[in-house]
């Protein structure tokens, strides 16, 4: 659940975006590809928005100029300065903001490189991370408390021309922006369970037999809106349902399917919408139409959907082999009241179950929440840390779901939390591992 704003979006298909031409150049235009006798090649391209995501969600770090087509271009190497880049972000027509403003950002990004890749496309390096502005693809709507996916222009100007080889220049008289691409978010196919509940899929690959499923709750940030249910923020905020799908963690399961459902609303609902049996239904839906051992189904969600995981686990207890909570909602600040009750936790004491939460989460209180809960069921795992700090980077306390993504919650014997998951079937009786409280300093 993101209590910043972070501003960012995907640019409308076709958008044309003009580019200076460099001083260098003639003004007659010629057709894609032409050679000038001054041997000035003056051609279009298209460029993609490319997507990473963060800790702190994802942002455009690059863009990709379509340049293949270009002769000699892999021998060049233009400068940083031969482009300049403008990024526009603005929350999609339709949507209430809430008196919000609806142009989230209107800057200049900074080009930190430009390189020519062995295929041919030219990619521009731009400045990224925590805090750089109009980075985000996200916009934070403070009223309704929401994420949601902004349109994205981008503006793209050469400022000299390109050398190539041999004795020829190069200058992009225009460029069409397509999409946003990320590989990682595009790694997870889009679906729509039987009840209306949209999803996200991960399929692994290369494997035989079947494999476990990984259940994917995400916070109240990302949940959906009257006027946006775009099935995107659950993977675009944070890399809460990433990390499950990287390398290293499918390693770990030996191959896993991902699901990261998106609630239409929010999880705090679960009672009047039902979302325990619509999660359950879907769940099951899945693992009909594919490969999955039913004995390794395994549940994680962080703040709202760390409660709905609690809820969801209590609900069906011989349900799921392993339930992780991230700074789950238990009990919240801002109502001074516990959003479940002693009984409904307790109702996972045969699920094998890991809580994990940092003291200065000004969101959840950890003793109310994590430690609480870990108190009312022996044998379950409690990891507590004193602040977010991930690559010297301190985040808010509520976010601990960083260190879930990145697989650094321990037990007191030393196995990582993903391996520890794995462990667990639910054809065991208890929980696989010794339990105890597992704090890092």
């Amino acid at each position: 659940m993101r209590k910043h704003r972070v501003i960012g979006a995907i640019g409308a298909l076709g958008t044309t975006i003009a580019l200076v031409a460099a001083p260098a150049a003639t003004s007659s235009a010629h057709g894609r590809g032409q050679h000038r006798p001054d041997h000035d090649i003056r051609t279009g391209a298209t460029f993609t928005l490319d997507g990473t995501v963060l800790d702190g969600g994802e942002q455009v770090t690059s863009v990709t100029l379509d340049t293949r087509d270009v002769p000699g271009i892999r021998s060049a190497r233009p400068a940083a300065s031969t482009f300049t880049v403008h990024a526009v972000g603005r929350v999609p027509a339709g949507i209430d903001t809430g008196g919000q403003a609806t142009v989230a950002y209107d800057v200049d990004r900074t080009v930190t490189g430009v390189t020519v890749l062995p295929d041919g496309r030219t990619r521009l390096d731009l400045l990224s991370g925590n805090g750089v502005a109009g980075a985000g693809t996200l916009d934070y709507l403070s009223a309704p408390g929401r994420n949601v996916l902004m349109d994205l222009q981008y503006t793209v100007t050469q400022t000299a021309p390109v050398a190539l080889a041999p004795g020829r220049t190069l200058t992009l008289t225009g460029l069409r922006q397509t999409r946003l691409v990320d590989p990682e978010v595009d790694a997870f196919r889009s679906g729509t369970s039987a009840s209306g509940l949209k999803y996200r899929l991960y399929a692994p690959d290369h494997v035989r037999g079947d494999r476990p499923l990984i259940v994917w709750l995400h916070g109240n940030g990302e949940g959906g809106l009257p006027d946006a249910y775009g099935n995107e923020a659950q993977l675009r905020a944070n890399r809460g349902a990433l990390g499950f799908a990287t390398a290293e963690a499918q390693k770990a399961f030996g191959g896993a399917y991902v699901v990261a459902p998106e609630v239409p609303g929010t999880w705090y609902d679960a009672d009047t919408a039902g979302y325990r049996a619509r999660l359950k239904a879907l769940v099951d839906e899945l693992g009909r139409r594919y490969d999955v051992d039913t004995s390794r189904i395994h549940l994680a969600g962080a703040s709202a959907g760390g409660l709905m995981a609690v809820e969801l686990g209590a609900a069906y207890p011989t349900t799921f082999a392993s339930l992780v909570a991230a700074s789950p909602a238990l009990y919240l600040f801002r109502t001074g009241a516990y959003l479940t009750t002693a009984d409904e936790v307790s109702r996972l004491s045969s699920t094998p179950s890991w809580f994990v939460q940092s003291r200065d989460d000004a969101t959840v209180p950890y003793d109310r929440a994590s430690v609480w809960a870990h108190d009312l069921l022996p044998g379950s795992q409690l990891t507590l840390y004193d602040t977010v700090t991930w690559d010297g980077q301190t985040y808010p306390g509520h976010w601990s779901w960083i260190y879930l993504a990145h697989d650094d919650p321990r037990t007191a014997q030393g196995v990582p939390v993903w391996t520890w998951m794995s462990q667990q079937h639910r054809s065991t009786s208890r929980p696989t591992g010794h339990g105890g409280h597992g704090v890092h300093r």
